[in-house]
Order: structure tokens, then C-alpha cells, then sequence
């Protein structure tokens, strides 16, 4: 069929080990956009990024030929560097 289009959407929600409080009101905008960065990069739709203080869902629009498991990957993965690297929790985030 000529013209044929399909996209899946999926809501992911991860949190944070042990559900300690860690993602504060300081850099969680910021680690916001820094996740729909990620989803963007790898040519997908964030089409929302949100979360409390111990966990993060994102609703994506992703493409049928992608591996949901390696963009999670993905995403907890960056994030948790990008946390880490800016040193913005005491210890080790994870």
C-alpha cells in the first residue's frame, strides 16, 4: 500500500533505585528536556517527559522498526550520566 505510515506509542516509567527522593525541583526541568534530547536523538517523538522526585515516565512516539528496549537503555543510561557528571546529587545516582 503506497503512502502506508504507523507509529506506536509507549509510556515508559523508570524510577529511581530504592524510590529515594533524588530528583529535585533544582535540576528536574533540566533533566527533562535533557531525556526528550535523547528520545529526538534517536530519531523518535518525545512527546512528553515529566516525573516526580523518584521516577521519570516519558510518552513516546516511536517508530515500529525501534527496539523498545535499547532506547530505554538509552535514556536511563544518558540521564543518569548527565546527573552524575553535573554532580547533581550527593553519592552515586543510579
Amino acid at each position: 500500500m503506497p503512502g502506508t505510515f504507523s507509529k506506536v506509542y509507549i509510556q515508559v516509567v523508570f524510577a529511581v533505585q530504592g524510590r529515594a527522593n533524588l530528583i529535585g525541583d533544582n535540576f528536574k526541568t533540566d533533566l527533562h528536556k535533557y531525556i526528550s534530547g535523547i528520545i529526538s536523538g534517536k530519531d523518535q517523538k518525545s512527546i512528553i517527559v515529566n516525573g516526580m522526585p523518584d521516577y521519570i515516565h516519558a510518552f513516546i512516539g516511536l517508530k515500529p522498526a525501534t527496539a523498545i528496549s535499547d532506547l530505554v537503555r538509552d535514556i536511563k543510561n544518558n540521564s543518569s550520566n548527565f546527573i552524575n557528571d553535573h554532580k547533581l546529587v550527593k553519592g552515586k545516582f543510579q
